[in-house]
């Protein structure tokens, strides 16, 4: 059995995709805790499928780490943040922001899992927006100076066949004592992501000789001891080997690309593009039949509402501070078309907004909003996963902020494998 932990449940995705992969992930422990809300609907619905044994609807921070379950893979979505440090007098490392990437980082120092994966916004890679790359950065020296190397890549589910263009970072680290790292070639980064890594199995990419790598420059690493590597290597890298996670935060900046490995504290990162040629999944083959009028948009004062909401716009606005300026985005197809996956869902979809899905339903050619069935089908859930006594608007709520599990089940699949030649 591959005993799993799971943090920021939520309504569960990432144990719905695991164990749509194998029966062998057998899940020890789970937390879910959304902030300021008094009702805990998505905790509800985790514990309305799965039980309430060792499933925790407690703050992360009050939870003491080495009481959780000795675990092997340690997964979770958790929120983009600041994770800038800093350091005050003779206290060490105080002010840390991203609160729940700490947390994760106690974690891992008390309870050591041989792997570790992780899904977030893929904004993460370029955040904040005045240190480019420093988040992230972060957050791989934390996993360097804990014992593990790193492979990432932002994956949009819509380019892999699934239902909807949702594009999301996954980080998957694993300690380097595992024969998983030693079997690899750590002396060839670029080979982990075109031939030998983890994503590259489930997730194909186009292979050719040209590469897009990014590097530090002005004096913020030291590169000395690449010397000699770089000479017999075909791309270039970045190493934080010797920083301390202060000197990360407050000097590392780098460009990171769409794929990348941290081994032994040495980054490449390169961008990818994904090569698919199955079967895909589109907005129209999701839709659900007899769908009730409620969801119809009826009048043609909310029809102009809506079209003025997808429609191109130039408007006059001022800034805090005075300054004038024209605020533009452009037109978004209305109705959303039925022959392409869907776009990406947010947490706001309930909402008669910009971004929520409006269709032309098949049978009665009538403009709609999509169903919460639909919205789990964008996501990869069972019909009526989330019909556990919330409200319709936190069903739309829930899904904007869940993973799509088809991802996680072929992910499931190579850890699994992964596993089976662990000693």
């Amino acid at each position: 059995m591959i005993n799993v932990c799971e943090l920021f449940a939520g309504v569960g995705g990432f144990r719905v995709g695991l164990e749509k992969s194998s029966q062998e992930y057998n899940f020890v422990w789970a937390n879910q805790w959304e902030p300021s809300r008094k009702l805990q609907h998505a905790y509800n619905c985790y514990v309305n499928h799965f039980g309430t044994e060792n499933h925790v609807n407690i703050d992360i921070a009050e939870i003491n780490k080495n009481e959780i379950p000795a675990h092997d893979l340690l997964v979770g979505g958790f929120p983009c943040q600041d994770y800038s440090v800093a350091r005050t007098g003779a206290k060490g490392i105080e002010g840390k922001k991203g609160v729940l990437w700490w947390q994760i980082t106690e974690i891992l120092k008390a309870k050591k899992p041989r792997f570790v994966l992780l899904e977030n916004v893929d904004r993460l890679l370029k955040s904040p927006a005045s240190q480019r790359g420093r988040d992230f950065g972060v957050m791989l020296a934390c996993f360097h100076e804990l014992g593990y190397s790193v492979e990432w890549r932002v994956i949009n589910a819509a380019d892999y066949g699934f239902a909807q263009r949702r594009r999301r970072v996954f980080i998957f680290a694993f300690r380097n004592d595992t024969t998983y790292a030693k079997n690899i070639n750590r002396d060839n980064l670029k080979s982990m992501i075109h031939k030998d890594g983890f994503f590259i199995k489930k997730f194909p990419i186009t292979q050719d000789e040209s590469t897009d790598v990014s590097r530090v420059e002005g004096g913020q690493i030291d590169f000395s001891m690449l010397a000699a590597q770089e000479n017999d290597l075909d791309y270039e890298t970045v190493s934080i080997v010797g920083k301390e996670i202060i000197d990360i935060s407050d000097n590392f900046s780098l460009e990171f690309k769409n794929s990348g490995v941290m081994i032994n504290g040495i980054i490449y990162t390169e961008q990818v593009e994904a090569d698919y040629h199955g079967n895909r999944v589109l907005l129209g083959d999701i839709l659900e039949q007899d769908v009730d009028e409620k969801y119809y948009i009826d009048g043609e004062e909310k029809l102009e509402k809506w079209k003025y909401l997808k429609g191109a716009k130039k408007i006059p606005r001022t800034s805090k501070s005075g300054h004038e300026y024209i605020f533009s985005e452009g037109p978004l197809a209305f109705p959303d078309p039925l022959d392409r996956p869907a776009r990406t869902m947010l947490t706001s979809e309930s909402s008669v907004n910009r971004s929520s899905h409006v269709v032309e339903d098949p049978a009665t050619k009538r403009l709609r909003i999509i169903t919460p069935v639909e919205a789990e089908r964008i996501n990869g859930f069972d019909d009526n996963w989330t019909n556990t006594g919330m409200t319709e608007k936190f069903r739309y709520f829930c899904m904007g902020n869940a993973l799509v599990v088809g991802l996680v089940a072929q992910m499931g699949e190579s850890i699994k494998d992964i596993f089976n030649n662990e000693k």
